[in-house]
């Protein structure tokens, strides 16, 4: 089995939280074009359940698998609050909870990668 790497998956979700919010600020730029629909992304929990681990047989009494290629997270329609007469269905309100909710995920990102310097830190020291 691969190992997984906390680091690297750190810097997975970061980079998906990035995109997250580059969608949201296009949501919000676009909030008085008429016919523009709300766009998100594919939620990070389920983009990492999709991504299968490789497992290596070391020993010939061992069951291999084939692996199936991690799959990108898709930009796909929002659920609206509100859909206005010219079809526009940003609302700025859910947005901003949003971006709420990337502002609180970066940081609870930035908390686990300084425990895992810490860590790192205590063992370079022992």
């Amino acid at each position: 089995m691969e190992p997984v790497f906390l680091n690297k998956l750190v810097s997975n979700n970061n980079e998906w939280l990035s995109v997250r919010e580059a969608t949201i600020a296009e949501n919000i730029a676009n909030a008085n074009t008429p016919g523009f629909r709300a766009k998100d992304l594919e939620p990070f929990t389920s983009v990492i359940s999709k991504t299968q681990l490789a497992m290596t047989a070391t020993h010939d009494g061992h069951l291999g698998q084939t692996t199936e290629a991690a799959r990108q997270s898709e930009v796909e329609k929002a659920e609206s609050w509100t859909v206005t007469h010219s079809g526009n269905s940003v609302s700025i309100e859910q947005e901003l909870m949003k971006v709420g909710e990337v502002a609180r995920d970066h940081s609870l990102n930035t908390s686990i990668a300084k425990s895992f310097h810490r860590m790192y830190l205590s063992t370079v020291k022992s």
